[in-house]
């Protein structure tokens, strides 16, 4: 299903959830449906990380929180009636901070759509994508904090939630319908 979206106003799509929640599976189909182009933390930071040895926790953090500048300084960049889809873990950083952003950026529009995980699927799906991860990213060491994370993961709700349960995943029509919904019911 190809469609058009076209708001009045600038839109942020924003597509959370804890690392391995499934984000990028979603965010590409919907950037497929529509059209629309993606921001992601790692399209950013990789790249940088590739010229660095030796990426700490800490230094992986620092790109990340760097990265997530360069998302908001794009979007706020933008005319008024684009919409971006923004893949994510936006709990990384206060709710506070986003709100700011946001603002700042001009956006009068944020859809979320939230990729609950459970503990043990986060962390299977995490593990199994070890060995493909780029250098930099946290290791096995991370899976026990990952588990905790699923358990208190919250979506943002700045605006209307999609939630998608990853134990049972909506089919991607079902989120491109929520998403036409949503922006036609506001014009």
């Amino acid at each position: 299903m190809k469609s058009v979206l076209t708001p009045e106003c600038k839109t942020v799509i924003l597509i959370n959830g804890i690392p391995a929640s499934g984000k990028s599976t979603i965010a590409r189909q919907i950037s497929e449906t529509f059209g629309l182009p993606i921001l992601t933390i790692d399209g950013i930071k990789e790249p940088f990380m590739a010229c660095f040895t030796d990426i700490d926790r800490s230094f992986n953090r620092q790109l990340g929180c760097a990265a997530y500048k360069v998302i908001w300084s794009v979007v706020e960049q933008s005319p008024a009636s684009c919409v971006w889809l923004i893949d994510a873990w936006f709990g990384f950083q206060p709710r506070e901070m986003l709100q700011q952003l946001v603002q700042q950026a001009g956006v009068e529009r944020v859809l979320e759509v939230w990729n609950h995980i459970s503990p043990e699927l986060a962390v299977s799906r995490y593990a199994e994508r070890l060995q493909h991860r780029q250098p930099g990213h946290p290791g096995e060491e991370y899976l026990p904090e990952l588990a905790l994370l699923a358990k208190r993961a919250e979506p943002m709700a700045l605006g209307a939630v999609f939630r998608v349960d990853q134990q049972n995943p909506v089919e991607s029509e079902e989120v491109s319908k929520w998403i036409e919904r949503q922006i036609a019911g506001n014009k």
